[in-house]
């Protein structure tokens, strides 16, 4: 059953990790294709600043040879006014990515894919200059005897799928998450099942030898046999009952009652005191005040009996075993604790799971069933309060007080 039971965790983390893979890579693919757009747009506004550098050194040329008799501020004029024209069309040609251009006093020129504020446009666009130069390398261009530096940024499509993996990987996670609460959701609910057909079954199983039993004491009765040994057949008989009476009641819903906590330990620790080891010392420790709890008392009566049970297994049938209650005002403490083998702190949550058991002949149900009937009938939680190897380990339940009778 041990093996099961690890074999189980291996592949939800198996399947964990593979899904992490997967995340992984997928988010390192589309970094790369990332990179070389970045690299790409690096490249188309290189070529666009030389072509500006081109297309102005061609228009100074043809301006200049246009007509000699104008003077040189007439050239100049006519010089700018081609230009402007130009770097307008090579800058419209540009649709996605932000682009500032300034001369070497830090005055701007030209931009394009930038929304302006009406108020304080140049300030404004200075600020993007400044953030522009922090995340890309400015590219220079020279104009004659003066330079130009272009400032771009990356283009909205290329922001958008640098964004891209992070939302690819929430979406990979969330995945993640909800296949695995629906696995295990489905697994529980498999277990439940399991738990519910098992327990009515036998049950049934039961019912029929116990009547005849019952029966036949009724019939010994009338001989003459030693009524102390009649008892004590009697007293099987109803443990069997009370037995199947248990196993019926999982997956309904039994009344609970107002129940003296003291006196539900003492009989369930009274009945297992007399079927263990005489090397067992069992010791209860109440508040004087009675402590009632909402509860319904023959399965809790069957936690307290598996609880011992298992304690004795962890001290091979010989040590101590100290039930004690604290009254918490709306909640009671009931520690159990033996001084047994102790539970490894890893396997503190593991020893309460179906199938787990480090016995060679058990099954794993005994804490995984008590775990379940504390939460589902009784409201409460259980859990390895402390545990030392080779001290001893105490178990915890917490239940919700009532009001005293």
């Amino acid at each position: 059953m041990a093996n099961e039971y690890r074999s189980g965790k291996t592949f939800r983390y198996f399947f964990i990790i593979t899904a992490v893979i997967i995340a992984i890579a997928s988010v390192w693919v589309t970094n790369s294709l990332v990179n070389k757009l970045k690299e790409e747009e690096r490249k188309k506004i290189e070529i666009w600043a030389e072509s500006v550098t081109l297309l102005y050194s061609q228009t100074l040329l043809e301006t200049t040879n246009t007509d000699e008799s104008d003077n040189e501020n007439q050239l100049y004029s006519k010089l700018i006014s081609n230009y402007d024209v130009l770097l307008s069309k090579l800058t419209e040609g540009n649709v996605t990515i932000p682009v500032i251009v300034t001369n070497d006093s830090g005055n701007v020129l030209d931009h394009r894919n930038i929304k302006v504020p009406e108020q304080n446009p140049d300030k404004y666009l200075k600020k993007k200059v400044e953030k522009f130069a922090k995340n890309h390398n400015r590219i220079e261009m020279k104009l004659d005897e003066d330079f130009q530096y272009v400032y771009y940024e990356d283009s909205s499509v290329l922001k958008q799928l640098q964004t891209f993996p992070f939302i690819q990987l929430t979406v990979v996670f969330i995945f993640i998450i909800i296949s695995f609460l629906a696995l295990n959701s489905t697994q529980k609910a498999e277990q439940n099942r399991v738990w519910v057909g098992l327990s009515k079954e036998t049950a049934h199983q039961l019912g029929t030898p116990i009547s005849s039993l019952m029966a036949w004491v009724e019939y010994l009765k009338g001989k003459k046999i030693d009524p102390k040994l009649l008892n004590e057949i009697d007293k099987d008989v109803q443990r069997l009952k009370t037995i199947a009476e248990r196993f019926s009641k999982i997956g309904s819903n039994p009344d609970p009652e107002n129940v003296n906590l003291h006196l539900a330990v003492s009989n369930a620790v009274e009945y297992m005191g007399r079927r263990i080891s005489s090397k067992v010392s069992i010791f209860i420790h109440f508040p004087e005040e009675a402590i009632y709890v909402l509860m319904n008392e023959s399965l809790f009566g069957w936690i307290i009996e598996n609880l011992v049970k298992n304690a004795v297994d962890a001290m091979d049938g010989q040590g101590e075993i100290s039930i004690s209650a604290q009254d918490r005002g709306q909640k009671v403490f009931l520690d159990i604790s033996d001084t047994g083998k102790g539970i490894p702190k890893s396997k503190f949550d593991a020893v309460f799971h179906p199938g787990y058991t480090t016995k060679q002949r058990g099954w794993g149900l005994g804490l995984s069933l008590v775990k379940r009937i504390i939460e589902s009938y009784h409201k409460g939680k259980i859990y390895v309060y402390k545990s030392e190897l080779g001290i001893g380990t105490t178990f915890r339940i917490e239940l919700k007080k009532l009001a005293e009778k």
